[in-house]
């Protein structure tokens, strides 16, 4: 009876009340870059030259695989608190910074953002995270949906380390929207595991981000 109490409650807190995790941040898929009719120009083919800003409808946040009593979960924590620049010449991305508030993110436990907020990634000394572009992006179309990569630095808890984020990328009207992630080694940015109790996790997690951008 222990032993059965011991796996089913677990698995029933994590699949009946704490619920699934939400799922990846990325492009929805009714968004269209295709002309107008007659095949005259539309927004899609406009020109990206220019200064680029994150604008509203931008979120960023994190990912890590958790274990409680061999049960699998996923730990989501995500804010708006997103701001950032870029600048496009061409079919070449030449500079972007992005930067997210650590302060507010917050996912569906209090005692795991407190856990973030705190031990983890002490916010009070190192509020922000930013992803500073290395190296020039060349992308391989400038109309309809695109994946490539950003080589940049990760700055994260006052270490600064290479890192590479995975990108999906589409015109959408005015804006450019942006969805990816960045796998983050804890261990390379001084960042403690984030292991408590009976709840242990990977060394490794996943930053995750939704970017508009507009002129």
């Amino acid at each position: 009876m222990v032993a059965i109490l011991a796996v089913a409650g677990p698995y029933v807190y994590i699949h009946f009340i704490e619920g699934k995790a939400p799922k990846r941040l990325s492009l929805s898929s009714d968004k269209s870059t295709a002309t107008t009719a007659g095949g005259s120009a539309s927004a899609s083919d406009a020109p990206l030259d220019g200064a680029w800003k994150v604008t509203t409808g931008s979120q960023a946040g994190y990912r890590v695989k958790e274990i409680l009593f061999g049960q699998n979960n996923e730990a989501v924590g995500r804010t708006t608190a997103v701001t950032g620049d870029a600048t496009i010449a061409g079919s070449k991305v030449s500079a972007a910074t992005v930067t997210v508030d650590l302060t507010k993110v917050s996912s569906d436990k209090d005692r795991r953002d407190g856990q973030f907020q705190g031990r983890i990634m002490d916010t009070s000394s190192y509020p922000t995270a930013t992803f500073k572009l290395t190296q020039a992006i060349d992308l391989p179309s400038t109309t309809g949906r695109v994946s490539t990569k950003a080589n940049g630095d990760l700055t994260a808890r006052g270490v600064t380390k290479p890192a590479v984020a995975d990108l999906q990328a589409e015109r959408s009207g005015n804006t450019i929207r942006v969805s990816g992630s960045i796998p983050v080694t804890f261990a390379t940015w001084n960042i403690p595991n984030p292991s408590l109790g009976p709840i242990s996790t990977e060394d490794k997690g996943l930053i995750e981000f939704l970017l508009v951008l507009g002129h």
